[in-house]
This record gives C-alpha cells, structure tokens and sequence, in this order.
C-alpha cells in the first residue's frame, strides 16, 4: 500500500467519512486512497471554504473535522478560517500537500515551511519524515486536537511519502484516536465547589466548547447541580454580546466568577473593573498552563483558586462536588435569566418603524417564525451589524456563530457543512451583503452536493460595521471605502450557480420569500433589502466595545 493509504486508513479508525477539500496536485495520491477508504470528499471552490466547513462539522458532530489542501498557496489560503478554528475551540485537523522530502533545499516546485506558518495558528504543526508512520502521525494529531481545549493541528504531508510504497504489516495499527483528558483534582474541586456554594451571587462562565449547542446537558446539570447561571462566551463583542442582553449588569454585581475555560481576556474586559466587582473573587480553571499564569499576574490578591483542568471534566466534577455544596439562590437565577432575555432596546437605537425598507429586527422576526416551526432548526449567524441582530433576535438550539475571532465571511460555509452533517434539519445562515461576498461560489458547491439552507442576506448596500464606526469618529463627509452597490442581486448571483434565489424590499414580501425558499428542494439565497442600523444596543453597561464584529 502507499503512504497515502495510511493517511486513510487513520482517518477511518477515526471515524471521519467526509473531508472537505479543493483538489491540487501533491494530494492526489490521497484522493486515489480516499475511493479505496469509502470516504467522501466535498469539493470547495476555495481552500478557505473546506477549513470553515470542517470546523462547523467538528462543532455540529463532535467529531474530528478534516479539511484537505494543496501545498503552498493551499495551505495559505486556509491560514484565516485555521485562526477562527482555534478561537472557537474546534477539532480541525488539516491535512496539507507539500513538496517532496526528498527535495528539500533545492527549490521544488511550491516549496515552503508551512509547519513555521501554521504554528501559531494550531495545537501542533508537523511534517512526517517516514511513509511508515503516516498512520500513527495523523492519528496522534487527531488526538491532539481532540485532547485538552480542542483546536486545530496541521499535518504537511510530503508528495514522496504519500507516494511511497510501504510493506503493508499484519501487527496491527495505532488505536483508534481518543481524547486525552486532564482532570481536576477531587480536593480542587471539593474547594472550588465549597467557595461556589458559599458565593451570594456566583457566575460560571464557559468558553465556546461548553455553549448551549455542544454541551447542552452538561449546563443545565452543572446549573441545577452549582445553583449558579452557567454562561457560555463565544461573541468577538464579548460582555456586548448582544445574544446576552443585558447580562454585564450582573457581572458587575457578581461576588464570585469562576473561569471555566473561558480565558482571561478582552471578552471579559480582562476582569478589571467596572465589568468585574472591585471586591468579587475569581477562580480560575484551565487546561492551559499559560493562561493560569495569565490569571495570577491579571488578578493579583483576587484570585481565590486556580488549578489545570479541561473544562468538561472539570464541570462535572464540580457537579459532583457540589451536592452538599450549594443553596438554592433562585432570586440570583432569575435575576440572569431576565437580563439576558432582555431585548429593550436602548432609546434612539434600532431605526423608525415606517422606515421604507424593512429593519433588521422585522427581517429576524421573520426567520425565527420559521425556526419555531421546523422540527430540527438550526441558526447560523455570520458577523458585521446584521449579524449581531441576528446573534440577538434569532435562537435555535443549534446555533454557530462567527466567534471569538471576530472573522466574517464563514456562515454560507457553516451552512453547507451543517446541511452534510444534518441532512434532515432546517437551517438559515444570516449575513451582510458584504459577508455573503466572501464565498458566493460556494452555492455551487452547495447545489452540487445536495446541500439544503436558506441564505437570508440582509442588503444594506454598504460595509455597515465600518460605516457606523466612521460615522461615530468621524463624521458623514469622511465615509470611506464603506459603500457597496446597491444593484448587486445576490439572489440572481446564487441562481445563476445553480440555488434558489428570492428577493424582497417589503417587510410585507419577506414571510413569502423565506416560504419559497424553504419548498424549493435547494439552497437559496434570499436578497432582502433592509434600513442598516448598528448592531442592537440594550443597555449602558460601562464596558467599553469589545470588537467590531
């Protein structure tokens, strides 16, 4: 068998039967093994599309997502989609061609030290130097992304090994990949749990591995379990999130935060005050040395514990813990709820009601009444200023987001993948007009693979995000570079690529459109002019903007 076979016969053990992937010279030899392995490739029109898409198969499945491409240029136009990976805690692994072994130092063609580039991009880089442990390599970096906070490897796969032949062996093979975890110590847990349980007014707050849509169980056990609100973080806005109403209010007034995963960072205005209570205690708990580290030098004489542990073990085991640990604090629980289900819009903010083409708020109004009458739905929502009101008007217990990175651009991705992943659900991705430029060709990808989705493009004719910033520093006679045309139809552009294509400019149009959409047997790409608002705003909570999008 060749060097390629072994790369397939990893990722069989590991149970993946679908890779995303552009096809390029140096990895033919693993499409070749792919046939013999029974495991399909989706073929993207860019590499940037194949990473988006395995990082929302690994986020919708559980399981390792895969993304295949080219050497060189390849791999580099997957570096972005690598980064947002990484920031929303996905088991991605990428898998690269790269030019022979062999011919290192002798300029071969696209020769280039794509480990040294991807590095601070991933968990672990690596380029194998031996055909014969392409199976124990590839499945290794498959644990490693699973292990600890999940993330992406890179794994840059020489043409001459994959080519080679190797003696096929009758000893068997490396196990089958499985997650290494790191658990929280029981007298760790027993002290958190107890300082959890003697808190007034405690948060918990989870980072994007632990959000409602991949760890759903496990939060509401620890809920019941701590009598705490556990929230997940997963927003670029960070405490602006608009998914959280007015939920810094209470982080304000909280006298005990507990750190699950979830890194000190500008998400949580670095625990500094007035986001934080000058007198509330924090705990710390992560599977990353550094960033306990990070937590000791940030919080000083506020940090009450911290210890290395992943987070969904850690979670559990302070369930455990807390049996005999915590009250019932049921004026605190709904104090939360309430805040983060408020949608009161602050004075002045949301545009007029008789505007002449629809408001986002009406547009979203719209999707979610079809979310809550489909039977499987699942929302999707890319970022920029509709995206935000999308994140805040729209829910499914599904949901994928754009995430802590701040990158636009993935959700017609995400939607793709998803409809792979779940042929049965019902899923709308929410985007700009700017965004849904990113990957407009992938409605053919998405057309020629049976994909089902509806693309609801709020079209506002301009970058809004950036054009709210302008506006606010600047001033309307120093907009710049903000503009985009207002005789683009992108619903035309995704029927010309073989999708379903509806436009509206009437609020009264839109249930219709979103009707056709849902019947036409493919993906479709609603063009919905709208009234561009900045994203929603619920309340003034003294925390300065955390990002952009």
């Amino acid at each position: 068998m060749s060097g390629a076979h072994l790369v397939t016969r990893a990722l069989s053990r590991a149970g993946v039967k679908t890779v995303f992937s552009l096809s390029g010279n140096q990895i033919m030899p693993i499409y070749d093994a792919c046939i013999d392995a029974g495991i399909r490739i989706v073929h993207v029109r860019h590499e940037a599309a194949a990473v988006h898409m395995a990082d929302a198969w690994a986020q919708l499945t559980g399981e390792i997502g895969v993304a295949l491409l080219t050497a060189a240029p390849g791999i580099t136009n997957g570096l972005s989609p690598l980064y947002s990976a990484r920031m929303a805690e996905s088991p991605v692994l990428v898998l690269s061609g790269d030019s022979p072994m062999s011919a290192d130092g002798t300029g071969p063609f696209q020769e280039l030290a794509q480990t040294e580039i991807t590095k601070p991009l991933v968990k672990r880089a690596l380029r194998p130097t031996r055909a014969a442990e392409l199976d124990r390599d590839v499945t290794e970096a498959i644990e490693c992304a699973l292990s600890g906070r999940p993330g992406p490897v890179h794994v840059a796969l020489p043409f001459d090994l994959l080519s080679q032949d190797v003696q096929d062996s009758d000893a068997p093979g490396p196990a089958a990949p499985r997650r290494q975890s790191t658990a929280l110590a029981p007298q760790a847990a027993q002290a958190i749990a107890q300082r959890v349980g003697q808190a007034k007014r405690p948060l918990v707050l989870v980072g994007p591995m632990l959000n409602a849509s991949r760890a759903p169980g496990l939060l509401a056990r620890a809920r019941q379990a701590l009598q705490a609100p556990v929230i997940p973080m997963e927003s670029p806005r960070g405490l602006r999130d608009p998914s959280l109403g007015t939920f810094a209010s209470c982080l304000a007034d909280a006298d005990l935060v507990l750190l699950l995963g979830k890194p000190l960072d500008f998400t949580v205005a670095h625990g500094k005050t007035p986001a934080f209570h000058a007198q509330a205690g924090v705990i710390v708990v992560d599977p990353e040395a550094f960033l306990l580290e990070r937590a000791v030098k940030g919080l000083g004489a506020r940090l009450r514990e911290h210890a290395q542990a992943d987070a969904d073990d850690a979670l559990q085991a302070l369930c455990e813990a807390a049996a005999q640990a915590s009250s019932p604090r049921a004026d605190w629980l709904a104090r939360v709820d309430a805040a983060i289900a408020s949608r009161q819009l602050v004075a002045g903010t949301g545009g007029l009601p008789d505007a002449a083409q629809p408001l986002p708020q009406a547009i979203c109004g719209a999707v979610q009444q079809a979310l809550d009458q489909a039977d499987e739905p699942i929302l999707i929502c890319d970022g920029g200023e509709f995206g935000q009101w999308a994140q805040a008007f729209c829910q499914a217990p599904t949901r994928v987001i754009n995430g802590v990175s701040g990158a636009i651009g993935g959700a017609l991705c995400y939607a793709i993948a998803a409809s792979l992943a779940r042929p049965d659900a019902t899923i709308f991705t929410l985007m700009g007009d700017g965004t849904v430029g990113f990957h407009l060709s992938e409605f053919e990808t998405a057309a020629r693979e049976g994909a089902r989705f509806v693309a609801v493009v709020g079209n506002d004719a301009r970058w809004n995000a950036e054009h709210v910033i302008q506006m606010r520093e600047y001033g309307a006679d120093r907009l710049y570079g903000c503009q985009l045309s207002a005789a683009a139809r992108y619903d035309q552009a995704a029927q010309a690529l073989g999708a379903h294509g509806g436009y509206a400019d009437r609020l009264a149009d839109v249930a219709g459109v979103i009707d056709a959409a849902l019947h036409s047997g493919k993906p479709a790409c609603l063009d919905i002019r709208m009234d561009g608002q900045a994203a929603p705003s619920f309340a003034s909570t003294g925390v300065a903007a955390q990002g952009p999008h």
